[in-house]
């Protein structure tokens, strides 16, 4: 696989069976909060990797006693999992900034604490960014919801400055993000503290990341996303209505498309929907029309905010066909 100057696209040379000669420490930072089923088939599924390199699991505890009974492996063990607390900011930024002071791996991997890697996912993500020379691999997901299924594959060209302005490519999932380290501490930065309640800190990086060069792409699913499990966000949608405010003020490319900019406005008026504050919604479901009349979220918006529909209701009806809100 290689990456073209001139436009930016990852070719892919390699074969999905190739084992890349380059075999770098890889440290998987997973942030969790009293969740201790689910966080322990996550961190089973880092350590079944097919990949033949050194992993170490960073298992990040916030606002929530540690396990010690998770540790496993020596300091120069091929395969060891280590617990530390969430020393900065309380909430999912920080947690993931404290795994990355931890870690000490040449790259570092995210994994959220209810989602499961395939055995194949570093070994193939390793390869192409042996081969592409890019800092950022991503790949799909597998969406489990409510007994279904649902693949969701990026292309690569979707993981453009501009396609992520108008488009949350939600594909590319943070639990798929595999990053050298020197990028993710020098070029790309950390993840976001000042972000309210953390809420979107991984469309905040992924686009830093876009900014900094080009992403590489595997185009298959790699990890299954488990939806509809407890958040760290738990719908609080007055952090989510800050969080966009917040967004817009630091990235302006959000505001220079339309579309992109109707996405988040419909997004907004669905917070001020389910929060029952029908005018709010009404009018920021008008303003996203305006710009963009395709916007589905204005429409939602405004049969959640009629009382049509419930907000609840409309979320688990997108959920079942492997979106969001």
């Amino acid at each position: 696989m290689s990456v073209d100057e001139a436009t930016g696209r990852t070719e892919q040379v390699t074969s999905d069976t190739d084992s890349p000669a380059w075999l770098p420490p890889v440290s998987v930072v997973i942030a969790t909060r009293e969740r201790p089923e689910l966080l322990r088939r996550a961190v089973q599924a880092v350590l079944d990797q097919e990949y033949a390199g050194p992993i170490e699991c960073v298992v990040v505890f916030d606002q929530a006693p540690m396990d010690a009974s998770l540790v496993s492996g020596t300091l120069d063990a091929p395969r060891r999992v280590m617990v530390v607390p969430n020393t900065r900011t309380p909430g999912l930024a920080g947690a993931r900034n404290s795994g990355i002071d931890a870690s000490t791996g040449e790259l570092v991997a995210f994994c959220d604490d209810d989602d499961e890697w395939l055995p194949q996912k570093l070994r193939i993500q390793v390869a192409y960014l042996a081969a592409s020379g890019a800092d950022v691999a991503v790949s799909g997901i597998e969406v489990h919801y409510d007994q279904k299924v649902i693949p969701r594959v990026p292309r690569v060209e979707d993981l453009s400055l501009a396609k992520l302005a108008r488009r949350r490519i939600m594909e590319a999932h943070p639990s798929t993000v595999v990053v050298r380290a020197e990028a993710l501490r020098e070029r790309i930065g950390l993840v976001d503290e000042e972000i309210p309640g953390s809420y979107g800190e991984d469309f905040d990086w992924i686009l830093r990341a876009a900014q900094a060069g080009p992403i590489a792409v595997v185009e298959r699913p790699l990890v299954k996303v488990m939806w509809g499990q407890q958040s760290f966000f738990n719908r609080r949608w007055e952090t989510i209505i800050e969080s966009i405010d917040y967004g817009l003020a630091k990235h302006p490319i959000l505001s220079a498309d339309p579309r992109g900019l109707a996405r988040l406005q419909g997004r907004k008026a669905f917070a001020y929907a389910a929060l029952g504050q029908s005018r709010n919604a009404l009018a920021w479901a008008a303003r996203t029309i305006r710009l963009s009349w395709r916007e589905q979220r204005a429409y939602v918006a405004i049969v959640v905010a009629l009382r049509i529909v419930s907000a609840d209701r409309a979320l688990r009806l997108a959920h079942s066909v492997g979106r969001g809100i």
